[in-house]
């Protein structure tokens, strides 16, 4: 029997060591994204800490039953923590008391530039935080406003917004209510003064009777006015004028001043808004001290 010569096989050998590469490959990838994800979890629980130390040291100082939303904008959060630069921080809170009348005010604060020194803010002191950029935003709602004399003598206070136009006109105007205007951005355009309907019932000759006083509303420094230019008698569905002797005497009764110098962070009032039920006052303050934000009383 001749044997024969074994054949030599050229083909590649088996792909273990080829499948190992792939599998330290797949290794590492999977221990990058498994970091990624550490890190992106450390940055949000950090983020988290913060706007909780923000909200709760909000709380104390607005004298809130609830704490407010705050957000600390921008990614990622470690970077800013760790400079003590912050470029955007909002607040949003609900039931601001305001002395001393205003009860239920919602505020919102949109902070840019925020300095806070994180061994002050890991420790819970924000006496240190400075806001470059303060711009407020103070709403007052309809059941508040009808604490503000003279206007506690009408019942069942209602406000609307109307045009100016039709707060000086009547009829012979350009019509009550019309679009808000808007900027480029779609954004309401907000001025110092605008025209609001009051509405609510007053004691005449012993009757109860249903009036709405067109008034305009204007900032005056610190402070809002509302100064009332004519009286309707009647409802929603109708309406008659009011005699001129009759305007006379019940005017001052819509004639109200309401001091905004109390208001968080003491910002400058900037530009009024008429809304369905509330007005919103807007404002700036630079370089404010985050421990102004309690109203003063």
């Amino acid at each position: 029997m001749v044997s024969r010569p074994v054949a030599r096989d050229d083909r590649p050998s088996s792909g273990r060591p080829a499948k190992r590469g792939k599998r330290r490959g797949r290794g590492w990838l999977i221990a990058l994204a498994v970091l990624v994800v550490l890190l992106v979890g450390a940055d949000f629980g950090a983020a988290a800490y913060a706007e909780h130390t923000i909200s709760q040291k909000a709380r104390q100082q607005l004298e809130l039953a609830n704490d407010p939303a705050v957000t600390v904008h921008g990614f990622p959060f470690l970077t800013q923590a760790l400079s003590g630069d912050y470029s955007h921080i909002t607040i949003n809170a609900q039931g601001v008391a305001v002395p001393p009348r205003l009860r239920d005010v919602d505020f919102n604060a949109d902070m840019s530039d925020v300095t806070a020194p994180l061994s002050d803010l890991t420790s819970g002191n924000t006496k240190s935080i400075v806001i470059g950029t303060l711009k407020g935003e103070v709403t007052i709602k309809a059941a508040d406003i009808a604490r503000q004399a003279p206007l506690d003598k009408i019942e069942n206070l209602k406000i609307e917004p109307v045009t100016e136009d039709y707060v000086r006109n009547g009829d012979s105007g350009q019509g009550e209510t019309k679009p808000t205007a808007t900027n480029e951005n779609g954004e309401p355009v907000d001025t110092a003064s605008t025209g609001i309907r009051v509405s609510g019932n007053v004691q005449i000759a012993g009757q109860k009777v249903e009036i709405f006083c067109f008034a305009m509303i204007e900032l005056d420094g610190q402070k809002i006015r509302l100064e009332p230019k004519r009286l309707q008698f009647g409802n929603d569905k109708e309406t008659t004028v009011v005699p001129q002797a009759v305007q006379d005497a019940l005017l001052p009764n819509f004639n109200a001043t309401i001091d905004t110098g109390a208001m968080p962070f003491s910002v400058t009032p900037t530009s009024v808004r008429v809304n369905s039920g509330s007005v919103t006052i807007k404002g700036e303050g630079k370089n404010v001290a985050f421990s102004g934000a309690k109203p003063q009383g």
